[in-house]
């Protein structure tokens, strides 16, 4: 394995580690202001649900034009990067109020 291999490995490793913290503290967030119930629980619920659908839709076409790489590690070094930003986004959406 080539070095440039090694370190895109290393990366998308941190990546994936970061994302799993963030989305963690975000499925944390998300339950509280639902479970708290009212409009704000109803819409956050709504919110979920659409921002995944347009997420998994905006990666679909990503995939299909190849816009997230080439190769297999590419494509899931991007991706991990693409998901991570939106859940980061949440967590501080969630977390100022």
């Amino acid at each position: 394995m080539d070095e440039r291999t090694l370190r895109q490995m290393k990366m998308l490793g941190g990546d994936l580690v970061a994302l799993w913290g963030e989305a963690a503290s975000v499925v944390w967030l998300r339950t509280q202001r639902i479970a708290q119930g009212g409009p704000e629980g109803m819409a956050e619920a709504s919110l979920m649900v659409a921002e995944k659908i347009a997420a998994q839709q905006d990666l679909l076409v990503k995939l299909t034009t190849g816009e997230l790489g080439k190769t297999p590690l590419a494509v899931a070094a991007n991706a991990t990067r693409y998901v991570l930003k939106g859940v980061r986004a949440n967590r501080k959406r969630l977390s100022r109020g």
